[in-house]
Protein backbone atom coordinates (compact mmCIF):
# COMPACT_ATOMS: atom_id res chain seq x y z
CA UNK A 1 0.00 0.00 0.00
CA UNK A 2 1.10 3.76 -0.81
CA UNK A 3 1.35 5.72 2.02
CA UNK A 4 2.96 9.80 0.96
CA UNK A 5 4.47 11.45 4.17
CA UNK A 6 6.17 14.09 3.82
CA UNK A 7 7.90 16.33 6.62
CA UNK A 8 7.62 20.42 7.01
CA UNK A 9 9.83 21.00 9.45
CA UNK A 10 9.66 19.00 12.35
CA UNK A 11 6.06 18.42 11.84
CA UNK A 12 5.31 15.12 9.74
CA UNK A 13 2.42 15.26 7.52
CA UNK A 14 -0.01 12.80 5.59
CA UNK A 15 -0.49 13.04 2.38
CA UNK A 16 -4.68 11.55 1.41
CA UNK A 17 -3.24 11.46 -2.07
CA UNK A 18 -1.25 8.08 -0.73
CA UNK A 19 -4.94 6.57 0.52
CA UNK A 20 -7.04 7.32 -2.93
CA UNK A 21 -4.20 5.75 -4.81
CA UNK A 22 -4.63 2.78 -2.30
CA UNK A 23 -8.43 2.61 -3.11
CA UNK A 24 -7.78 2.65 -7.27
CA UNK A 25 -5.39 -0.10 -6.87
CA UNK A 26 -7.49 -1.91 -5.03
CA UNK A 27 -10.41 -1.80 -6.99
CA UNK A 28 -8.68 -2.56 -10.05
CA UNK A 29 -6.83 -5.33 -8.04
CA UNK A 30 -8.93 -6.70 -6.23
CA UNK A 31 -12.14 -5.67 -8.14
CA UNK A 32 -10.72 -6.39 -11.61
CA UNK A 33 -11.63 -2.85 -12.89
CA UNK A 34 -8.86 -3.63 -15.10
CA UNK A 35 -10.46 -5.79 -16.97
CA UNK A 36 -11.97 -4.64 -20.22
CA UNK A 37 -11.21 -7.72 -22.39
CA UNK A 38 -14.76 -7.27 -24.80
CA UNK A 39 -14.87 -5.80 -28.38
CA UNK A 40 -17.26 -3.36 -27.52
CA UNK A 41 -17.44 -0.19 -25.48
CA UNK A 42 -20.39 -0.71 -23.69
CA UNK A 43 -19.53 -4.47 -22.94
CA UNK A 44 -16.46 -2.97 -21.18
CA UNK A 45 -18.82 0.33 -19.84
CA UNK A 46 -20.57 -2.70 -18.21
CA UNK A 47 -18.15 -4.30 -16.44
CA UNK A 48 -16.34 -1.24 -15.45
CA UNK A 49 -20.22 -0.48 -13.93
CA UNK A 50 -20.71 -3.79 -12.52
CA UNK A 51 -16.44 -3.29 -10.33
CA UNK A 52 -17.56 0.25 -9.44
CA UNK A 53 -20.97 -1.03 -7.62
CA UNK A 54 -18.89 -4.17 -6.54
CA UNK A 55 -16.50 -1.69 -4.90
CA UNK A 56 -19.50 0.87 -3.55
CA UNK A 57 -20.94 -2.23 -2.18
CA UNK A 58 -18.32 -3.74 -0.19
CA UNK A 59 -17.59 -0.58 0.99
CA UNK A 60 -20.56 -0.43 2.62
CA UNK A 61 -20.40 -3.26 4.13
CA UNK A 62 -17.35 -2.38 6.07
CA UNK A 63 -18.16 0.49 6.94
CA UNK A 64 -22.08 -0.31 8.07
CA UNK A 65 -21.36 -4.22 8.94
CA UNK A 66 -17.96 -4.81 9.89
CA UNK A 67 -17.63 -2.17 12.87
CA UNK A 68 -16.02 -2.98 15.42
CA UNK A 69 -14.64 -6.79 14.06
CA UNK A 70 -11.58 -7.70 12.74
CA UNK A 71 -12.30 -6.83 9.38
CA UNK A 72 -13.04 -3.47 9.98
CA UNK A 73 -10.04 -1.45 8.14
CA UNK A 74 -9.72 -4.77 5.72
CA UNK A 75 -9.11 -4.64 2.26
CA UNK A 76 -11.83 -5.95 -0.35
CA UNK A 77 -9.75 -8.53 -1.05
CA UNK A 78 -9.30 -9.77 2.39
CA UNK A 79 -13.05 -9.90 2.88
CA UNK A 80 -13.58 -11.50 -0.35
CA UNK A 81 -11.39 -14.41 0.70
CA UNK A 82 -12.08 -14.28 3.87
CA UNK A 83 -15.55 -13.50 4.33
CA UNK A 84 -17.69 -13.84 1.29
CA UNK A 85 -15.67 -16.75 -0.53
CA UNK A 86 -16.98 -19.61 1.79
CA UNK A 87 -18.10 -23.23 1.12
CA UNK A 88 -21.64 -23.20 2.25
CA UNK A 89 -24.93 -25.09 1.85
CA UNK A 90 -27.42 -23.27 0.69
CA UNK A 91 -31.21 -24.08 1.09
CA UNK A 92 -34.44 -22.38 -0.26
CA UNK A 93 -38.00 -22.40 1.08
CA UNK A 94 -41.05 -20.67 0.43
CA UNK A 95 -40.59 -18.93 4.12
CA UNK A 96 -36.25 -18.50 4.18
CA UNK A 97 -33.06 -18.74 2.82
CA UNK A 98 -30.32 -20.95 5.16
CA UNK A 99 -27.03 -20.56 4.68
CA UNK A 100 -25.17 -23.72 6.77
CA UNK A 101 -21.31 -22.88 7.16
CA UNK A 102 -19.32 -25.49 8.39
CA UNK A 103 -18.31 -25.48 12.05
CA UNK A 104 -14.92 -25.14 11.32
CA UNK A 105 -15.39 -22.37 9.52
CA UNK A 106 -12.73 -19.61 11.04
CA UNK A 107 -14.64 -16.24 10.35
CA UNK A 108 -18.53 -18.01 11.10
CA UNK A 109 -18.45 -15.28 14.09
CA UNK A 110 -18.10 -12.13 11.62
CA UNK A 111 -20.05 -13.55 9.26
CA UNK A 112 -22.92 -13.50 11.97
CA UNK A 113 -22.18 -10.27 13.21
CA UNK A 114 -22.37 -8.64 9.73
CA UNK A 115 -25.92 -10.66 9.31
CA UNK A 116 -27.31 -8.89 12.37
CA UNK A 117 -26.08 -5.89 11.47
CA UNK A 118 -27.30 -6.22 8.15
CA UNK A 119 -30.90 -7.18 8.94
CA UNK A 120 -30.39 -4.12 11.58
CA UNK A 121 -29.63 -1.53 8.85
CA UNK A 122 -33.41 0.72 7.80
CA UNK A 123 -35.06 -0.14 4.73
CA UNK A 124 -35.26 3.10 2.64
CA UNK A 125 -37.75 1.43 0.07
Amino acid sequence: MLHFIYFVGNTQKYCKRGEMENRFKEQQLELFSDRTSTHTFAGNQLRLWFSSLAYVLMNALRQKCLTKTELQNATVGTIRTKLLKLGALITVSALRILIAITSSCPYKHIFAAAYKRLKMLPNTA
